[in-house]
């Protein structure tokens, strides 16, 4: 079913944007991978069993954004799935980050998003077919301590992708948005390099191996949102419902960093 779908992953030198295109070129897709590092994305590319290419990319670059995925559209005539997997996250109080942090985070995790998207969606929409999936994060619909930048990030994502889901709603493109937990991927290295919330919520993080195994899955089946883990599902739905209540209640689970 994924058998020579050109599908674009962003963020893919590291972490589940490298292990998804290991995964999705096993399948037969042929996979880009978009990253900053050259030399990590070589690395990746090395692992991969189907056709591939790599593109040097900084999302924050509006420039190389629309050239790259201009260059990837003339040499293939489309793009069938865009995984806007790029984004990163660090763990301080509001007082210890710098606006200028704030405003970075926004720009990779959010506006990176913005750009990409908006590259590829002339094409899907000519095409009436597409897949648009944006790694957004659990930290998107409940907030917690020392992560006001980086769930401020990943609100501004889901929010994105559910509007634009309603606008695109009868095009042929499917939006879809995969908001996990805490993965067992160098993202703490920046995150949490003192290892602290690592070691508290050891016991519910969750291999980068089976969130990519689940993020294929839901692009295999075009599914529109993916919580994980499935315990979550229900947290969320219940945050949803008492949002004040559920606060209090989950103010020493949840705020571990």
């Amino acid at each position: 079913m994924l058998k020579d779908k050109i599908i674009v992953i962003t963020g893919a030198s590291s972490g589940i944007g490298a292990i998804m295109a290991e995964k999705l070129s096993s399948e037969g897709a042929y996979v880009v991978l978009c990253a900053r590092s050259l030399e990590r994305l070589q690395e990746v590319a090395e692992r991969l069993s189907s056709p591939h290419e790599i593109a040097t990319l900084d999302v924050q670059d509006p420039q190389q954004t629309t050239s790259v995925i201009k260059g990837i559209l003339d040499q293939h005539g489309r793009i069938d799935v865009l995984i806007n997997n790029a984004g990163y996250g660090k763990f301080e109080s509001i007082m210890d980050m710098s606006q200028d942090e704030f405003q970075d985070m926004m720009d990779v995790n959010y506006m990176g998003i913005v750009r990409c998207t908006q590259a590829v969606l002339p094409g899907m929409l000519e095409r009436g077919d597409g897949q648009i999936v944006n790694i957004a994060s659990m930290a998107g619909k409940i907030g917690t301590a020392k992560s006001t930048s980086y769930s401020a990030t990943k609100h501004a994502v889901l929010g994105f992708s559910n509007s634009l889901r309603q606008e695109l709603r009868h095009t042929g493109i499917t939006v879809s948005t995969v908001n996990p937990g805490p993965i067992d991927t160098p993202f703490f290295s920046l995150a949490d390099p003192s290892g602290g919330y690592v070691k508290n919520v050891s016991w519910f993080m969750m291999q980068a191996d089976y969130v990519a195994d689940q993020v294929v899955r839901l692009v295999r089946k075009r599914r529109e949102e993916l919580n994980l883990p499935r315990l979550a599902s229900f947290a969320i739905r219940l945050y949803q419902l008492f949002p004040r209540f559920a606060d209090r209640v989950s103010h020493k689970w949840m705020n571990k960093k």
